[in-house]
């Protein structure tokens, strides 16, 4: 139906799906919150940009959207992030990041001419999708996308690596300002075994990621 071969060179014609994303994490504001478009026949798309470009795209989009008059064709257009905490001198900063890098969510009843407005647009690369012709998300990819986005608002992930035997030191509880050697980190429960010398013995003290700051 749309363009096959240029749709064919544009994406490579290598099948390649959506990003999947792990079931047990969570995701963001701007991610599709399921909320009924205006035109029934709507469905979730995903597009390629180049990478570093997705605001941009998204800007463009709207833009474009306006411009041609397509309010009623092309609805939200998305780019999921995900809340990421860093610890830095002992204080946090919290940031958002792309799931996705690379890729932004479109919502569009799709015909010739919106997928020609859609493709045209700078710095689009073309859709995903299997075949001729891009590939609406399912229903249940949405919604695993906005779970992924709502758990994500409440429980911020924090960017930070701590190895084994490494030093530490505590900046919260009652052992702050106490140095310690990690001695086990969990990445999934972001918690660290920590050994701390407490009258002259080692005593392993379990520690969340944020009670905790590298000694440089």
């Amino acid at each position: 139906m749309i363009m096959q071969e240029e749709e064919k060179n544009e994406t490579g014609g290598n099948g390649e799906q959506p990003p999947q994303a792990p079931g047990s994490e969570g995701a963001a504001a701007s991610a599709p919150t399921g909320d009924a478009p205006r035109n029934p026949n709507m469905k979730w798309y995903i597009i390629h940009s180049y990478s570093g470009f997705e605001r941009k795209v998204k800007e463009s989009l709207e833009s474009r959207v306006a411009a041609f008059g397509l309010q009623g064709k092309i609805g939200k257009v998305l780019i999921p992030t995900e809340s990421v905490t860093e610890v830095r001198g002992g204080k946090k900063y919290t940031s958002e990041r792309m799931f996705y890098p690379g890729y932004v969510l479109v919502e569009m009843d799709m015909d010739d001419h919106v997928w020609h407005v859609v493709k045209s647009t700078p710095r689009v690369t073309g859709f995903v999708g299997t075949g001729q012709q891009p590939t609406p998300l399912s229903d249940e990819e949405v919604q695993h996308i906005v779970y992924k986005v709502a758990d994500s608002r409440e429980k911020p992930k924090l960017k930070v690596k701590f190895e084994k035997n490494e030093t530490v030191r505590i900046s919260e509880g009652p052992f702050a300002t106490f140095q310690g050697i990690v001695d086990e980190v969990n990445e999934d429960r972001e918690t660290l075994k920590v050994m701390v010398t407490i009258f002259g013995r080692s005593t392993p003290v379990e520690l969340e990621f944020n009670q905790v700051e590298k000694v440089a």
